[in-house]
């Protein structure tokens, strides 16, 4: 009997080390494809971290599929918006465009824009633009700046670009001559580069003013071009506003300049969001927080203050645009008073008018991904540029699947930045994938370097230390 116990027990402790033998083998093999899998940056040194309690952990992998979401549905909105691109923009002034487009108008036939008698060339109707699993997503000015300055974050081995680096990269990757796809304030601030000029005195009223503006400075250009630095420092608006502050100023400056924080502050709080909530939610928090930036006095903060009172009041989104069109470009309300300087299509593209545009689609948008797209769309002036900034946003709040799921279809991964802009690598064919990776690795270094936190690459996890969120109104 006794001898019977002994070798029953043998027999179990045996197969008991057989199993734990086998688990461990299982466990190297997993953590071995999960290490061959995981991101890491042949360029930076990953330093040992001890994670802390109050450490916010984010997962690298997940935070790449979003960026995923974000390059694809910034796409899907730039060209869709594109469509009707200064097709309205008001009856003040020589052009005059008749009344703004409604929600009657999705689907109809586009009308000429400002500069054309055609309508465009894009879609012959007013309709979401895509492109398919075996073609190409061009680069234009919403996207392709962007996608520069990722690439000079992580070429130049830096969180932090200084003037001289934005410039020579402006130099090498921007083409001088027409058609160079730059614009009023980008423009001016490339002319004066080409002169030797080194931001941010590209954007100083004193220099760049000339027989055609004497407000570059106000223009739209740095909100289209500089939102991505959120994304860069996830979670952490007083990073991410560092590291944007000398791009933005590259050629803005006052309301423009707070306009394109409010939206890097969008983009750095989308991490943070409370995943119980819903998309309306979740918008409204990040908007919210990111008008603190907003001086109480400036025409940027009272748009904002406008636009909801409009949506709060439950009025239509048209209704709530031809408000923002009468009380500014008719009356010069709150300080905004671009008409009586009787430019170009009354300022159809300066800043502070296309930030109200803008704020009309983020909140009757409510967090949809394609009804904002398409309020933004029909909403009139530079139509692309927020339909792209909250596509851009939506997506990454998506991911790839959600952005996929939107439409109900699959969409290309393929982006040619060398539509607008020259001298990047592999002839300028980029992958969503590969641009995904890029920007993973820029946070790595800004998660070291600018945050005190740190990597841990066995979990794929960022630690990254929290700060009380405390937005304080821009000087």
């Amino acid at each position: 009997m006794r001898k019977s116990r002994a070798h029953s027990l043998k027999v179990s402790t045996i197969a008991v080390l057989i199993c734990l033998l086998f688990s461990c083998k299982q466990n190297e093999k997993t953590n071995r494809e999960k290490s061959q899998n995981t991101l890491m940056d042949t360029t930076l040194t990953y330093q040992p971290y001890s994670v802390k309690a109050t450490d916010r952990l984010i997962t690298r992998a997940d935070y790449a599929d979003k960026l995923y979401g974000f390059w694809l549905a910034q796409c899907i909105a730039n060209w869709t918006g594109l469509v009707t691109e200064m097709d309205k923009v008001g009856n003040i002034g020589e052009i005059k465009t008749g009344k703004f487009y409604t929600r009657e108008d999705w689907g109809t036939l586009d009308l000429p824009n400002i500069w054309n008698e055609e309508p465009s060339d894009l879609s012959e109707t007013i309709d979401f633009v895509f492109r398919g699993e075996n073609e190409v997503w061009g680069a234009d000015d919403d996207t392709d700046i962007e996608y520069m300055y990722q690439h000079l974050l992580y070429t130049n081995q830096t969180s932090m670009l200084t003037g001289d680096q934005i410039r020579e990269g402006w130099l090498k990757h921007l083409k001088h001559e027409e058609e160079n796809y730059l614009w009023v304030a980008n423009q001016r601030a490339l002319e004066l580069m080409l002169d030797g000029v080194v931001p941010p005195k590209t954007s100083n009223p004193a220099i760049t003013k000339d027989t055609i503006y004497d407000n570059y400075y106000e223009m739209i250009d740095a909100q289209l071009t500089t939102e991505i630095f959120g994304f860069f420092a996830p979670t952490r608006p007083d990073v991410a506003l560092k590291m944007s502050h000398l791009p933005i100023r590259t050629t803005a400056r006052e309301n423009a300049a707070w306009i394109s924080e409010f939206y890097v502050i969008m983009y750095a709080l989308a991490p943070a969001v409370d995943e119980d909530l819903t998309k309306k939610e979740q918008v409204l928090w990040m908007a919210d927080n990111a008008r603190k930036r907003l001086p109480n006095d400036s025409y940027a903060a009272k748009m904002y203050d406008f636009v909801k009172a409009q949506y709060e009041q439950n009025i239509s989104w048209e209704a709530a645009r031809d408000a923002v069109y009468e009380r500014y470009q008719v009356q010069q309300e709150d300080g905004y008073n671009i008409t009586s300087k009787a430019i170009f299509c009354n300022g159809c593209f300066v800043g502070g008018i296309n930030f109200a545009a803008s704020i009309v689609s983020l909140l009757y948008g409510e967090g949809n991904l394609k009804e904002t797209i398409k309020i933004g769309t029909l909403s009139g002036w530079d139509s692309d540029n927020p339909t792209a900034t909250w596509g851009g946003l939506l997506g990454f709040m998506h991911g790839k699947d959600g952005v996929e799921k939107a439409f109900g279809q699959k969409f290309s991964n393929q982006f040619n930045i060398h539509r607008t802009r020259v001298n990047f690598p592999k002839d300028g064919l980029d992958t969503f994938e590969h641009m995904s990776k890029i920007g993973i690795y820029i946070i790595d270094r800004v998660v070291q370097e600018e945050m005190g936190g740190g990597i841990d690459l066995a979990k794929d996890v960022w630690c990254i230390p929290q700060k009380a969120l405390e937005i304080e109104p821009a000087l």
